[in-house]
């Protein structure tokens, strides 16, 4: 059971609005009990055992969500084990989420069962952020737009498959990222929506058309956006285009500068309806890991002098993000975006997409997932359920 909490002083970030000098009050059910001005504190009756805490003017606001990412602190998804999962729960709640999406890499079907089976199993034992489900990087996906994922796991679109996958989750699936333009596509579109899979269109070459046939069968997410898809053209738009032209259509951007320029981003919000927008790190297993040798999917890796992984072997190969949800948080209200704006990306946006109940938004009746950055936006605290769970307020 969580502890009655006020939290004074501070600047609310409701997920719509910004609200300065306010109070919020988390009740025993670990549920935010009500938001109110600090003209009103005192006139407020809370219970004698309710611990207030002095937000000093720090920004309290939704936790953040990652709805993708592959790993971080050292444990990845591709360990297949759920003690490693359970190690990235404990290390996101130090960089201000209370949420997340543990993703599994395109690889050798054995692999991907394997890892699908992990997070399963690992669900409901966190002590740091929750997992909320499961994300499907694959296997349907293009060899033209492959990325980092491994080729050997890549596959023609067989619902069995697809059927194997979602059965090994125990039900904890939530998306999958596939190809469009993939023959079959479209009877595993409706597959997915008859088994609540969001399917989200990524590592693909598909045209414009293809992005509009996988609209009119229920593709309207996208996976990192600008990354791993055919590009715009004046001639075919392409994946690019078609999001961009789109309104319609959802996508996650990776915040961190280097996947996608600073300009690229705003420009992004300008074209698109901000509710449209998720912020994800795609982060990968050695991300902020504090000793030992550093691996990405089994491959050995540094961080490479644009600040992304990269092999040991191959410096020009690219691996991946060395994100936190933290860092891209502050890396887009550096970029001149409105902090409300920014935790709508990072929060709100990812739990209306996925069906997330209350949760997102700091109203309420929703749950007291919150973390609490100060004006310079270091992480001071962070709540899940109610629960004060990192604490640097001294």
């Amino acid at each position: 059971m969580a502890i009655r909490t006020v939290l004074i002083n501070g600047t609310v970030v409701t997920g719509y609005a910004k609200l300065k000098n306010c109070a919020l009050y988390i009740n025993e059910e670990g549920l935010i009990g009500d938001i109110f001005n600090m003209r009103r504190f005192e006139e407020k009756k809370f219970p004698p055992d309710t611990l207030v805490i002095d937000m000093a003017g720090s920004y309290v606001m939704p936790g953040f969500i990652d709805s993708h990412l592959h790993g971080i602190g050292g444990y990845g998804t591709e360990d297949c084990s759920p003690a490693s999962i359970l190690g990235m729960s404990e290390r996101l709640a130090d960089f201000g989420v209370s949420a997340f999406m543990p993703t599994v890499y395109t690889d050798e079907l054995d692999v991907m069962l394997a890892s699908t089976k992990a997070i399963a199993q690992a669900m409901g034992k966190e002590k740091g952020a929750k997992i909320m489900g499961i994300n499907l990087e694959g296997p349907f996906i293009s060899f033209a737009r492959i990325g980092a994922q491994n080729p050997k796991g890549v596959l023609p679109v067989s619902l069995d498959i697809f059927n194997q996958l979602i059965d090994a989750g125990e039900g904890k699936v939530l998306c999958m990222t596939v190809a469009p333009e993939l023959k079959h596509m479209r009877e595993l579109a409706l597959l997915a929506r008859q088994r609540n899979i969001v399917l989200l269109a990524g590592h693909t070459d598909a045209t414009y058309e293809n992005i509009m046939e996988g609209m009119q069968c229920g593709i309207f997410h996208s996976t990192h956006f600008f990354n791993a898809m055919s590009r715009l053209h004046h001639r075919n738009p392409g994946t690019v285009g078609a999001i961009l032209i789109q309104r319609e259509m959802q996508c996650e951007i990776i915040c961190d500068g280097i996947h996608v320029h600073q300009e690229l981003v705003k420009m992004l919000l300008r074209e698109k309806p901000l509710d449209n927008i998720v912020m994800i790190t795609d982060s990968l297993k050695p991300t902020k890991q504090r000793t030992g040798p550093m691996t990405a999917n089994g491959i050995p890796c540094i961080i490479g002098p644009e600040g992304s992984f990269v092999s040991i072997e191959d410096p020009t190969l690219f691996l991946g993000s060395a994100l936190t949800m933290l860092q891209g948080f502050r890396n887009v209200v550096e970029w001149e975006i409105p902090i409300q704006q920014a935790s709508q990306m990072s929060s709100t946006n990812p739990a209306r997409i996925y069906s997330f109940t209350k949760q997102g938004m700091l109203v309420p009746g929703y749950k007291a997932d919150i973390v609490i950055l100060d004006q310079n936006l270091q992480m001071k605290g962070l709540f899940i359920d109610g629960e004060l769970i990192r604490d640097r307020f001294a």
